[in-house]
C-alpha cells in the first residue's frame, strides 16, 4: 500500500512471532502486567509509551499474549483511556507546531503546504473515528482551538 502524501510504496514492517504463547522465562502474571499498565497510565503515559516501557524494562514482548487484551482495551476497561486517540493527538500536535512555526516564518511556503497535508490527514482520521464511534459525531477539528487539545 502506498503512502498518503508521499510517493513511497514501502511495505517494510516488523513481524510478530508465530507462536502466541508467553515465553517460559517471563515470570510476570497477567495481573502484574495490568498493575504496571495502571501505574504507568496514572503517570500520564500514552498506550504506546506504556508498551515500550513494558518491552524494554520488564521483558513483555506483547501485552496481548499475556493478558488477552491490548493496552488500550485494558485502559478503556478501567476508564483511563485518553479521550482523543493517540494518532489523532500527535497529528494535531504536529499541526499546532507547524502553525506556530508559520507565525514566525510567514514566507515558508513548504511549511504551509505540509500544514495542509497534515490537517487533511486529521480530517480523514476524524471522519474514520466518528464512524467507529471513538469520537463524538459533533467533534470537529478547528485550528483556533487545536492548541488547547494538545496542551
Amino acid at each position: 500500500m502506498g503512502r498518503m502524501h508521499a510517493p513511497g510504496k514501502g511495505i517494510s514492517q516488523s513481524a510478530l512471532p508465530y507462536r502466541r504463547s508467553v515465553p517460559q522465562w517471563l515470570k510476570l502474571t497477567s495481573d502484574e502486567v495490568k498493575d504496571q499498565i495502571f501505574k504507568l497510565a496514572k503517570k500520564g503515559l500514552t498506550p504506546s509509551q506504556i508498551g515500550v516501557i513494558l518491552r524494554d524494562s520488564h521483558g513483555v514482548a506483547q501485552v496481548r499474549f499475556i493478558t488477552g487484551n491490548k493496552i488500550l482495551r485494558i485502559l478503556k476497561g478501567m476508564g483511563m483511556a485518553p479521550e482523543l486517540p493517540e494518532d489523532c493527538y500527535y497529528l494535531i500536535k504536529k499541526a499546532v507546531s507547524i502553525r506556530k512555526h508559520l507565525e514566525r516564518n510567514r514566507k515558508d511556503k513548504d511549511a504551509k503546504f505540509r500544514l495542509i497535508l497534515v490537517e487533511s490527514r486529521i480530517h480523514r482520521l476524524a471522519r474514520y473515528y466518528k464512524t467507529k464511534g471513538v469520537l463524538p459525531p459533533t467533534w470537529k477539528y478547528e485550528s483556533s482551538t487545536a492548541s488547547t487539545l494538545v496542551a
